[in-house]
């Protein structure tokens, strides 16, 4: 009887979250309570489809959450930021590597990645009977988001393939493919977990546009995704083919002060747009609040991170601003921050995906597979597009540890450098640094995590196992 009334519980958030999160897009609501009659026309996959998008927009997905998400785990798990003291502390527990599995960390993401999962299964169970001059793209989609969901997921709560030699072997997730509450699924290995997401990004690619409406996802998006995918399976040579089919362009240097302000959209292949009338977030309020002399950081960047940014290199203008409050002087993050008028600071639109990401693939793979020349002409793809004298000419481990620090770099505070240490096999080494300017001030308390500690994969939330006995817990916990 407990069972039941757990699956009727989170069976009744599933639902309200849905209605609830649609209700907030400028889009026709779409139910989750889905019939064979909601189901008919193009116009009813459409929406089913912006339903999949919507859950995105979720605080614990890409929305911005004090609990932590996909917007800033990554960062908030690893060395790029310092939690700082005048704060609200939140996601302290995640920065400190506090938890536990009774703690419940990234339960929130866990809960709403498979419910944004139900989603997309509801569509493709009733694609089946559909024939309408959309099914292709709407099920291309609706598969490209799946496997986004899992990747997600995955990336937290297991280890990455080329993490460890027992990676592929040990515990993956749950790759559900079902719209069917009664299920109790039980964790596929790593390497099961990693080849469906391959096998539904490959799917995709069959009916996914070149072109698509604002918001959703394009060949590019997949082929993007797929690259990143397979240079996580250390399969390098896929990934490089992947990543060159991406046909869109590196931003220029002039234009990426203004992709982080959205007065630009160059080299950006999948964002969330914020501005949909009801659609009510904030997502840089994940790192700060109020205005430069006023600013309340949650987090700032580590002193050791500002340091590597070079004066001649746009990022450092793009990405960071000097901020105070009364006589606290911050390194503050200024991703996110505000658009170029500075009205409704937060208020930004969340990029997800951009094509620097296709070229340092392609750069990382090339070394791997001992090309080198072919990876210094994928990283100086990006890198003269971002410093006014780009270093370049690095041959051995000095052109790895470029290629590593270039994506450090571009993909600061944005969604991938905890999962970069992981796959790297790296421990997380935050300096000892405080929270101020010049790297004074008060430090995070935890400082490191060495390699192979537990705390790289997070705990399955107890909820889900207690709902659901046939998923095992991580080890250690």
């Amino acid at each position: 009887m407990k069972k039941i009334i757990y699956k009727i519980a989170v069976l009744t958030l599933v639902i309200g979250g849905f209605t609830s999160c649609d209700s907030e897009l400028d889009q026709i609501p779409f139910d989750s309570l889905a019939t064979s009659q909601a189901y008919i026309s193009a116009t009813d996959f459409e929406n089913a489809t912006r339903g999949i998008y919507s859950s995105l927009t979720n605080g614990s997905l890409y929305g911005g959450s004090d609990a932590g998400g996909m917007l800033d785990a990554p960062d908030v798990l690893a060395d790029n930021v310092t939690l700082a003291i005048n704060g609200r502390n939140s996601r302290k527990t995640l920065h400190n590597w506090q938890y536990s599995a009774s703690t419940e960390p990234m339960s929130g993401l866990y809960e709403r990645t498979y419910q944004m999962i139900f989603r997309a299964n509801t569509l493709l169970q009733y694609s089946t009977g559909f024939e309408g001059d959309n099914k292709e793209k709407v099920v291309a989609e609706a598969k490209a988001l799946r496997a986004l969901g899992h990747l997600n997921l995955v990336s937290f709560f297991a280890k990455i393939p080329t993490q460890s030699a027992d990676a592929n072997s040990s515990p993956g997730v749950a790759y559900v493919t079902t719209a069917d509450f009664s299920i109790e699924p039980a964790r596929l290995s790593v390497g099961e977990t990693y080849d469906l997401i391959v096998q539904d990004l490959k799917d995709a690619l069959e009916g996914i546009p070149a072109t698509n409406e604002p918001g959703r996802l394009t060949a590019d998006g997949v082929n993007t995704l797929l690259s990143r995918v397979y240079l996580y399976m250390g399969q390098w040579q896929k990934s490089i083919d992947a990543a060159n089919a991406v046909t869109k362009a590196v931003a220029a240097r002039t234009n990426v002060v203004g992709v982080w302000e959205d007065s630009s959209k160059d080299g950006v292949i999948f964002w969330i747009d914020v501005d949909p009338p009801g659609l009510d977030i904030t997502p840089g309020v994940t790192w700060s609040q109020f205005g430069v002399n006023t600013l309340v950081p949650e987090y700032v960047v580590s002193y050791p991170l500002f340091q590597l940014f070079e004066d001649d290199d746009i990022r450092k203008d793009a990405y960071t601003f000097q901020a105070r409050n009364g006589q606290s002087k911050y390194n503050a993050i200024k991703k996110l921050f505000a658009r170029a008028d500075g009205n409704f600071p937060g208020r930004v639109d969340i990029k997800i995906l951009r094509a620097a990401e296709a070229k340092l693939n392609i750069a990382e793979a090339q070394y791997n597979l001992g090309n080198e020349g072919a990876a210094r002409t994928a990283l100086d793809a990006v890198r003269t597009k971002r410093y006014t004298s780009p270093p370049s000419g690095e041959t051995g481990t000095a052109l790895r540890d470029a290629i590593r620090l270039e994506r450090r770099l571009e993909f600061a505070f944005e969604s991938q450098r905890f999962f970069d240490l992981k796959r790297w096999s790296l421990p997380v080494e935050r300096g000892g640094f405080g929270d101020l300017n010049d790297g004074s001030g008060v430090p995070s308390d935890a400082q490191n995590i060495a390699v192979g500690a537990k705390q790289f994969q997070l705990p399955i939330p107890q909820t889900a196992i207690d709902l659901n006995p046939s998923l095992v817990q991580n080890s250690g916990y």
